[in-house]
């Protein structure tokens, strides 16, 4: 892969990527219990969205930390709930359960800019790439963005 010397609208997904030295990624399996779940996100404290994969390693959904908390803390508060859902929270016992199932994606080939453009129309502040697969390769953040286009 060429050297990017520096990072633009035009620049692909997959070039940024590459500049942030393999940096871990929160995920998850879908049948990891809640206590693995948190276990995850206290490990990534920087982070704020853990992802969570199926059987194949496909991205299935994400787990944001407004989502783990209302979970693990729904004794503590006036749940704000439909109680259509009370249920699936009071019985969730896996990611699979609390996982929010529609995602916003970048996929390797797309341009930054457009990435950019869908984060801030989507108010989306970290967003899994993926391959042509849907598996998480890496994720980017709006930090990232700031870090390499402002420059």
């Amino acid at each position: 892969m060429k050297h990017v010397e520096k990072v633009t609208e035009n620049t692909k997904v997959t070039e940024l990527v590459a500049l942030l030295e393999k940096r871990r990624v929160p995920i998850v399996h879908e049948n990891a219990d809640i206590k693995e779940v948190v276990d995850v996100m206290i490990s990534f404290e920087q982070r704020r969205i853990i992802y969570v994969m199926d059987d194949e390693k496909k991205l299935a959904g994400l787990i944001s930390l407004g989502i783990l908390a209302r979970h693990v803390f729904s004794q503590s508060h006036e749940p704000q709930i439909h109680p259509r859902f009370l249920i699936n929270m009071i019985t969730a016992e896996t990611a699979k359960d609390i996982m929010k199932r529609k995602t916003v994606v970048a996929t390797e080939n797309e341009l930054v800019g457009m990435v950019l453009k869908r984060m801030i129309r989507t108010n989306v502040h970290e967003m899994p790439v993926v391959d042509d697969e849907k598996r998480v390769v890496a994720d980017i953040t709006l930090i990232d963005l700031l870090r390499f286009l402002v420059k």
